[in-house]
């Protein structure tokens, strides 16, 4: 009950059900809405005040007349959110709750709840926080709200104003002078950020860093004990397995298998911008019935007996067969003469036989294997040169058989049924693809006839088991002249006679399929430096063989994936060097080293820029005993890393080892894939191995299980090969400072000078020309490199006195050293229009280059001895002349 003594209010006029529904002006007016009740303590939602109408918001000065709200767009300073304003309150309290969940759910706010727009906004701000620095300022936004039309109003829009039916309108935050010195602040200090980032990305600071930072995590001591210790016996017996399981020579199936295979093994390992590189070239093959050599009977009609020529079957290939015997580029033809015996085949031979007044003309040639001319092409083109009509050379026990020892398949030694293959193009005139020399053997490239090239021999040959070549030798016995002791071979069972014209009539047929255009696959994949990624340092061996190629060349393929995968595990641990490693699986070499011969060509001007070094495998593991021939660059780096190997077998180092039997490095011939890059692209090349006995060379006894059983039992060799790869990898590629031997090229200049002094001193004609020239460039090189290498010493005594840190000014001066350092050898080129070997113009280094007479052995100042050999004594001034210059310049080049 009301208190007695409360005043009484009269209960609010009840206004008509018109009043109410009429939507007139006295709905907003002072009465309206009227007090509420002291005694009704409801809520007004519950009480007969709240009417059907909703009540008028008088503080919003935008509501349109009669309740109607258009829809506008409103920007703020509270952030951007999309908004659904709607105020009725008389729905449902379940279905407007239900609302209001489905909106929040949606993040959608009510416009006219402020704390959920608060809210809203609150968590907009969380959720971008959370994923941002916290900074010491905060960024405030605008906020685009675009407002709907409210349900309750749609039933006014008759009587709005039509033109702001549709009304938006764009605010700018309200900034006054404290914001906008603030914002200005802001700004500048971002701008300076800004500045001093790009000013650190431009000094090169970060990449410095990087390898400062690198060289803190990788202790490169560790490095060398961690590649040392993770070479795997056990992985590269598994890879020579899968790598001799089918013949493969270049552009064969098998062949084409094994190069997927090295793609995918670079892919695993985790090696970059890995590629199959195509080039189309000339290559033969061997036809199935296609060859014979047979002694015909007197009149020529039929055959009296015929080689067997195909050696057992040995291999047990998992797929294909044991390759056939022939040669690798020989000419294709079937002739028949009489045959005589002409020793090791070198033109000194010849001439004997000339002298001894033997017809030669027409004849077939028998000569053996090694010797006083080693290279079988040679030994073909004299024959050709001498008027033979075709060509057959044994391997013969004198030196390779039963009287050196053991053979195989359980020695070392070739067997009676032995037979050597090999090419027989000529690679000391022309290397590479013999149709394209020069350049490289791309599509759409100019290519030469078969009979305008000079790389190819004349006349067809044959390569035979000393089984055979005993049936020939016994059947000239009596004709000609009786050989003299030095041309007697240890064939059992045999006078030695020459043989002449007389002699029996032998037919030699070589029937082949020839491919002017057979691609071939060469693979590669690299691991990009970090300071000099644009150097590179390369290791290259050849995956083609003649057979199952055990020793040659997939010994140092197993060995180089091995490697590869090592430095791919360290990459992935974070690792990287300072310059590139690449790794480089060439095909065709077995053909004239076409490969690798083409890669260069394709890439010379790269190479004489960027290319640091050459590392090359090929017939890597025959033997226990270390062997390298190598530019004279490498002559302290090889003993440095020689000294950290150890032999099991001897229990010493591989550095003992060598010094005990005064071992140096070797020259370089022109026998495998180091020839285009020193002789073409002046790298600086070492070509490394295990040697020692001999091996069933290019034989198909050259197999996985002759390795397990005989080459390398335990593979401990290939181990140690491996251990060595790696270290002179880490040398050349992560050392500060290139480690080459300046110093020794500057000796080794003399002694090859005093090597050239005495081989013509010999021949009589040092009185022809005069090498004084060279002398004096080379006592330029001493001083120069004497100056030269102070500053090495200089670099090391300020890192050392600065606790190892090096200035950037002082860094880029460092790779300045390096790359001058790389280029004395590439300054050793004659690169002028025509310059090179004369006749011989591919080969363009002034020191290192094969004879033409004598492709497999060194020879130093190749152009003077090719000139002093035909006694062209004009030629052979200008040539020492012209190496004197080069040889001046490259010492000047170093002091630049």
């Amino acid at each position: 009950m009301p208190s007695e003594k409360s005043q009484y209010i009269p209960a609010p006029p009840i206004p008509t059900y018109d009043e109410a529904t009429g939507g007139n002006s006295s709905s907003s007016g002072p009465d309206w809405p009227p007090p509420s009740s002291p005694i009704d303590t409801r809520p007004d939602h519950e009480t007969e005040a709240q009417s059907l109408l909703s009540r008028p918001r008088q503080a919003d000065s935008r509501r349109a007349p009669n309740g109607y709200q258009p829809p506008y767009v409103e920007s703020d300073d509270e952030g951007s959110q999309w908004t659904l304003e709607d105020e009725d309150s008389d729905d449902d309290g379940d279905g407007d709750a239900q609302v209001r969940r489905e909106m929040q759910e949606l993040e959608v706010q009510d416009p006219l709840d402020e704390s959920s727009s608060r809210s809203s906004s609150s968590t907009w701000r969380k959720r971008i926080a959370s994923s941002l620095p916290q900074w010491k300022w905060r960024w405030r936004l605008p906020r685009l709200t675009v407002r709907l039309p409210r349900q309750n109003d749609t039933a006014n829009t008759e009587d709005a104003d039509s033109s702001e039916s549709t009304r938006r309108r764009w605010r700018c935050p309200n900034i006054n002078s404290a914001a906008a010195i603030l914002l200005v602040g802001r700004l500048l200090a971002i701008f300076l950020i800004l500045g001093f980032l790009y000013l650190l990305f431009i000094s090169d600071l970060f990449t410095n860093m990087t390898r400062r930072i690198g060289g803190q995590m990788f202790d490169p001591e560790a490095v060398r004990q961690y590649v040392q210790t993770h070479v795997d016996s056990g992985m590269m017996r598994n890879t020579l397995k899968h790598f001799t399981g089918y013949a493969h020579i270049a552009g064969t199936e098998g062949d084409y298998a094994l190069a997927m295979d090295v793609r995918n093994d670079f892919m695993r390992y985790g090696l970059e911008d890995i590629i199959v590189d195509e080039y189309y070239v000339y290559l033969n093959y061997p036809k199935a019935g296609g060859r014979t050599v047979e002694i015909m009977s007197e009149d020529g009609k039929e055959a009296k007996w015929t080689a067997a020529l195909e050696e057992k079957e040995v291999g047990g290939e998992t797929a294909g067969r044991q390759t056939f015997v022939f040669h690798g580029h020989s000419k294709a033809g079937d002739v028949r003469g009489p045959l005589i015996y002409a020793n090791y085949g070198s033109r000194e031979d010849f001439k004997r036989l000339s002298d001894k007044g033997i017809d030669t003309k027409g004849a077939i040639a028998l000569v053996r294997y090694y010797g006083t001319q080693g290279d079988r092409a040679l030994k073909v083109k004299a024959a050709e040169m001498a008027g033979f009509a075709g060509c057959i050379i044994y391997s013969d026990p004198a030196e390779d058989g039963f009287l050196k020892g053991e053979t195989a398949p359980n020695g070392r030694f070739m067997p009676a049924d032995g037979v050597q293959r090999g090419a027989v193009s000529l690679m000391s005139w022309v290397v590479g693809d013999v149709l394209t020399p020069g350049w490289e053997s791309k599509e759409g490239q100019p290519r030469m006839t078969t009979e305008q090239t000079t790389g190819l021999v004349k006349i067809p040959s044959i390569p035979l088991a000393w089984r055979d070549a005993q049936v020939l030798l016994q059947h000239i016995q009596g004709f000609g002249e009786p050989c003299p002791d030095e041309w007697h071979g240890g064939v059992p069972d045999v006078e030695w006679w020459s043989g002449n014209s007389s002699s029996p009539i032998v037919r030699l047929k070589n029937e082949q399929d020839e491919e002017e255009r057979q691609k071939i696959w060469n693979v590669y994949g690299k691991i990009a430096g970090i300071e000099q990624n644009e150097k590179s340092i390369i290791i290259g061996n050849h995956r083609d063989a003649w057979a199952f190629g055990a020793t040659d060349a997939n010994s140092g393929t197993a060995v180089m994936l091995e490697v590869a995968r090592i430095f791919g595990d360290l990459v992935a641990r974070g690792w990287r060097p300072l310059r590139t490693i690449e790794f480089m699986s060439w095909d065709a070499e077995e053909y004239n080293l076409i490969g690798s011969t083409e890669f260069v060509e394709n890439n010379l001007e790269a190479l004489q820029k960027n290319a640091f070094a050459y590392i090359n495998l090929d017939t890597a593991v025959a033997g226990q005993e270390f062997h390298a021939a190598a530019s004279p660059m490498f002559r302290k780096v090889l003993n440095k890393v020689l000294d950290r190997v150890v032999d099991p077998n001897f229990n010493t180092s591989l550095r003992a080892r060598w010094d005990e039997r005064n071992a140096e490095l070797e020259g370089l011939g022109a026998g495998s894939d180091y020839v285009a890059f020193q002789d073409i692209a002046g790298t600086s090349s070492i070509d490394i191995r295990f040697d020692g006995e001999m091996h069933p060379y290019h034989s198909s006894y050259d197999n996985f299980d002759w390795m397990e059983r005989v080459g390398d039992p335990g593979f401990i060799y290939h181990n140690l090969l491996g251990q060595v790869l790696a270290l002179l990898i880490l040398e050349l590629a992560d050392r500060p400072i290139l480690p080459f031997d300046m110093g020794n090229y500057a000796l080794a200049l003399g002694r090859y000078l005093g090597g050239l002094w005495q081989w013509a001193e010999e021949k009589g004609v040092n009185e022809r020309f005069n090498l004084d020239p060279i002398k004096t460039a080379i006592s330029e090189v001493e001083k120069a490199i004497a100056e030269f290498e102070k500053w090495e010493s200089n670099w090391e005594k300020t890192v050392i006195s600065s606790s190892g840190w090096e200035a950037v000014g002082l860094g880029q001066r460092r790779c300045d050293y390096n790359n001058r350092m790389a280029n004395f050898e590439t300054n050793l080129l004659d690169l002028e229009f025509g310059g090179g070997i004369p006749n011989r113009t591919q080969f363009k280094h002034v020191i290192f280059g094969p004879q033409l007479w004598s492709g497999y052995d060194e020879a130093y100042f190749p152009a003077i001895r090719d000139a002093i050999d035909v006694e062209d004594w004009p030629l052979a001034q200008k040539m020492i002349n012209k190496a004197a210059e080069l040889i001046g310049n490259a010492a000047k080049a170093l002091l630049e």
